[in-house]
């Protein structure tokens, strides 16, 4: 006679993930603010790659290793955009004139800040808003938009 096997039903111990089932250990892993650099020096060399790379002076790819993908993609769409717009134009690309200006950051939780980094260009000036979070113990923007 061949042995009797139930099936799984919801509840069991097959539908619950395991600790070694998970992405979460191999993924990035989130750190805590102590073990993070200055957040400041990144903000503000991220808002003047995003204002060089819209303005087709610097290479998004550049920009991978510090943000997420979602981010990534945005940005590739956005910068599409302005290739797009400068072609229509007949303008070509060129190395902005900006400065950075205040940066306004705050620490809602451990491991994460958000920030405004307003940058000035002789037309008018823009915020850059950015919300970066440890991983890695190294700071990448999960979260970025130019206004």
């Amino acid at each position: 006679m061949a042995p009797h096997f139930e099936p799984a039903h919801a509840g069991d111990a097959f539908d619950e993930p395991g600790p070694l089932d998970r992405d979460d250990f191999f993924g990035p892993q989130p750190v805590g603010r102590a073990e993070l650099p200055d957040p400041i020096p990144v903000l503000r060399n991220l808002a003047h790659c995003v204002v060089e790379a819209l303005a087709g002076a610097r290479d998004l790819e550049q920009l991978a290793r510090w943000v997420t993908d979602d981010v990534y993609r945005g940005l590739e769409k956005r910068v599409a955009l302005a290739s797009r717009a400068r072609r229509v134009r007949g303008a070509r690309p060129h190395r902005p004139v900006f400065a950075i200006g205040t940066i306004r950051a705050s620490e809602p939780a451990d491991g994460v800040v958000e920030a405004v980094v307003l940058v000035h260009q002789r037309p008018r000036t823009r915020a850059i808003v950015i919300r970066i979070e440890g991983f890695d113990a190294r700071w990448r923007a999960s979260v970025l938009g130019v206004l």
